[in-house]
């Protein structure tokens, strides 16, 4: 009759406990569920922003594999480029595409 029920047993992953693990989990690290939304903690370039990657290749809503950058470099209108972080700088990412949509009489772009 025991080893009936041993049979039967639904053995389900749990979580491990925290001190049997090596190294700390997400959570311990503090990072966020993406590590590509992370912020370097010391100064880079542009060009250094410009290639990282939040996503790489991976499916989308409809399937289609998409690959989205941390930093999404725009232009100043003094004619310098700024990395925009894909999260921290959303709004301002929106306001670049909000302008790109205008034409020189102000009026909205469609396309």
């Amino acid at each position: 009759m025991t080893d009936n029920k041993q049979e039967n047993q639904i053995n389900q992953p749990v979580s491990e406990d925290r001190h049997s693990r090596q190294e700390p989990d997400v959570k311990e690290r503090n990072l966020t569920a993406n590590p590509g939304d992370r912020i370097a903690d010391e100064p880079q370039s542009v060009e250094e922003k410009a290639q990282q990657l939040a996503v790489d290749h991976v499916p989308d809503i409809t399937g289609d594999e998409i690959t989205v950058p941390t930093y999404f470099v725009v232009d100043e209108p003094n004619g310098e480029k700024k990395a925009l972080h894909h999260v921290k700088d959303a709004e301002e990412i929106s306001d670049v595409i909000r302008q790109a949509r205008v034409d020189e009489n102000g009026n909205r772009v469609w396309w």
